[in-house]
């Protein structure tokens, strides 16, 4: 019993150890931004299911909904969240424009912080990301992921976001994970599966 316990506790440090993030050095930096927005030139079309999981201070279980984005360049995004509920949230000609359950309305995209994390995905499809005037960029890695920290550099929309980061693949350089912490402490971590390049999107998908 011991024995197992002591291996347990070696399994829990090991994997703290081997998870950390250690900086990219400008070389690595450099070669990483130049890798990625070379390659995703070649995106025209990206989609994905995900899980988000969001824990807010005030609530004891985190909440956990499930989905799928779609993207088409240059700039339509959608996300459409099929479980526990139905919603709805599509990014095109500058609006928002949702549907909750039924009932849809439209607001301008510039007004909601909610934009600039579609910003940055829309941004990681064809590189440009790595170049946005809103945010600081810092680069790391670990034995799974290149990561990409981007921090809001604004006094106004850092009262909304804290930090978000990007996660990367070692094996690829699309968008795998997404961790964003809001000044208020709260956190949403959006991880993608089943991702698609290229492959035709009904039009369905970016309509309500």
């Amino acid at each position: 019993m011991i024995k197992n316990i002591a291996f347990g506790v070696f399994l829990l440090i090991s994997g703290f150890f081997f998870a950390q993030n250690t900086a990219m050095t400008s070389p690595e930096a450099k070669a990483f931004v130049t890798k990625v927005s070379s390659e995703t030139k070649e995106i025209k079309t990206l989609q994905s299911d995900f899980i988000q999981t969001k824990k807010m201070d005030f609530l004891d279980k985190s909440i956990v909904t499930y989905g799928r984005m779609s993207l088409k360049t240059p700039n339509i995004l959608s996300w459409k969240y099929t479980k526990p509920y139905q919603y709805s949230i599509i990014f095109k000609d500058n609006k928002i424009f949702i549907n909750d359950q039924g009932k849809k309305s439209s607001v301008d995209a510039k007004s909601k912080t909610f934009e600039k994390i579609n910003k940055l995905i829309v941004g990681s499809s064809n590189g440009k990301m790595f170049n946005d005037p809103e945010f600081s960029v810092s680069y790391f890695k670990n034995g799974n992921f290149n990561i990409a920290k981007f921090t809001p550099k604004s006094a106004q929309l850092l009262k909304y976001i804290k930090q978000i980061e990007l996660y990367f693949p070692k094996s690829q350089t699309t968008v795998s994970q997404v961790n964003m912490t809001e000044a208020s402490g709260d956190t949403t971590n959006i991880v993608f599966k089943n991702t698609k390049i290229n492959a035709p999107i009904p039009a369905s998908e970016f309509s309500l």
